[in-house]
């Protein structure tokens, strides 16, 4: 086994660090996060970082990058409180990172990558109509991590957007189903594959698995 040590880290070439650590987390979801401007440019880009924070009320959370450079979905949020957090599928990954180029504000990346705005009423955000499984969310709150200049985004979500066939009895979203794409560090994307659901584990009881 290779034992790479922080020293040895901070020596590697900029881009091979990059990849290193971020991979090394392991697998992230993959998501598409639109927002529109005050202007009405709408605005898409991809994010592994999205998590579960908690179902009562519903809200989860990502990651900013330091706001040193312009980063469009921050600044359309704070403008209009809104945004969505669609899945990337396998269908259409090579689209979903097309979104992490530097395009301009006045530039929609739902039309340079080739994805479809889709609305519902009340709600002013784009989902991706391409997506499966998508949700539409407020903005709460954001934590500044002083340590990395990063923001931490809470968002509550207020719609679920899902389609027929994917959703089980007990609420369960089957993403294997779906063909919902994980990402690997910066830009490797696999399939998901379920490969068992458990009972709920307690101590001294055998652990049961689920049937679907």
């Amino acid at each position: 086994m290779t034992h790479i040590s922080k020293q040895d880290i901070i020596n590697l070439p900029s881009l091979e660090r990059m990849h290193l650590i971020n991979s090394c987390g392991g697998i992230k979801s993959g998501n598409l996060i639109g927002t529109l401007s005050k202007s009405g440019v709408s605005n898409l880009a991809v994010f592994n970082s999205v998590i579960h924070l908690g179902s009562n009320p519903p809200m989860l959370s990502f990651m900013l990058r330091p706001t040193t450079v312009e980063r469009h979905t921050y600044s359309n949020f704070l403008e209009n409180n809104q945004f969505t957090v669609n899945h990337i599928h396998e269908s259409f990954v090579d689209k979903a990172h097309q979104t992490s180029a530097k395009y301009d504000a006045d530039v929609s990346e739902f039309k340079e990558v080739g994805l479809t705005e889709e609305y519902i009423e009340g709600f002013n955000a784009p989902f991706v109509k391409e997506s499966k499984i998508k949700m539409g969310c407020t903005f709460v709150n954001e934590y500044f991590i002083k340590e990395h200049a990063c923001r931490l985004i809470i968002g509550e979500i207020q719609h679920i957007l899902v389609e027929d066939g994917l959703q089980q009895e007990d609420g369960f979203l089957d993403l294997a189903k779906a063909n919902s794409a994980g990402i690997i560090g910066l830009d490797g994307y696999v399939k998901t594959n379920l490969l068992e659901r458990y009972a709920y584990a307690r101590p001294n009881q055998e652990l049961k698995p689920l049937k679907s």
